[in-house]
């Protein structure tokens, strides 16, 4: 059957280096689940607006870390293609009087365990100190700082795809109508098509980051193929658990990294006289 005309155009927006293999990924699809791609293609799922491969924009040699989502959030504002990166998120600091971390941030638990995380890695923040007064004290700073703090979520993913993350989920739509279980299922022989020939590709195999019960999965099915069996792996329980905060291979994989440090000539959007 021929992959429906839907899919190949989303491909105009990912980095041509990827092109082969994601076609790869979605015959993969057609060849396990034939009925699976033609169905989606009618149907109403998310990432909207063809962001189905954003997380590919990184050219493929320049890779080194893969940190894998389980599947896109679950509402239209927030699912952007890419794994964690929050479309909902823009400011990351609060610019309220006392304020840590923004609203937006707060909500979204497993971005503000993260945002922690690199925090306390970065020797700006106390694990046993996290709370209100401990952020506010940071945020100020970071609205002050002339340049010293990344400022948006966007910001991050710039960081993040700098260092050679690409960020992707295991299951690439989500749809409200259907178990997330199934979706992931019809998804694994994409990923693993991919990550096969990400392996056979790339002159250093990347570095795996799987988190929470993703990891026990995804490493099942990587352990299949033996070109993907040389993968480097990293696991840590889900960011939205709180002990997250304080893993210290996370604190030793992203701390040398400093992802939350802005650049000097840059001023804050965010005016600090509005925080006095």
């Amino acid at each position: 059957m021929t992959i429906p005309a839907h899919f190949l155009a989303a491909l105009k927006r990912v980095h041509a280096s990827w092109h082969p293999l994601l076609l790869q990924g979605l015959e993969s699809i057609m060849a396990s689940t034939p009925d699976y791609l033609p169905q989606l293609a009618q149907d109403d799922y998310l990432p909207t607006d063809q962001r189905l491969f954003a997380a590919f924009a990184l050219p493929l040699e320049q890779v080194r870390y893969v940190l894998v989502g389980e599947g896109p959030y679950p509402r239209a504002a927030s699912a952007t293609g890419v794994s964690f990166m929050d479309g909902a998120v823009g400011s990351l600091w609060s610019d309220e009087l006392g304020g840590g971390l923004s609203k937006p941030v707060n909500k979204a638990t497993s971005l503000r365990n993260f945002m922690k995380m690199l925090l306390v890695a970065d020797g700006q923040l106390d694990l046993d100190d996290t709370g209100a007064e401990a952020m506010s004290r940071i945020a100020l700073a970071a609205h002050q700082g002339h340049g010293s703090h990344i400022a948006t979520l966007a910001e991050l993913q710039d960081k993040l795809t700098e260092q050679g993350f690409l960020l992707l989920n295991a299951a690439l739509v989500f749809r409200h109508h259907v178990a997330p279980a199934k979706d992931a299922k019809a998804w694994l022989p994409f990923f693993e098509t991919v990550m096969a020939g990400l392996a056979e590709h790339a002159e250093k195999a990347p570095t795996l980051i799987l988190w929470g019960k993703i990891a026990e999965v995804l490493s099942k099915v990587l352990e299949q193929r033996p070109v993907t069996q040389k993968f480097p792996q990293i696991r840590a329980e889900h960011p939205y658990n709180l002990s997250f905060i304080g893993n210290p291979e996370m604190h030793a994989l992203f701390g040398p990294m400093q992802l939350l440090q802005g650049r000097a000539d840059r001023a804050n959007p965010v005016a600090a006289g509005r925080l006095l």
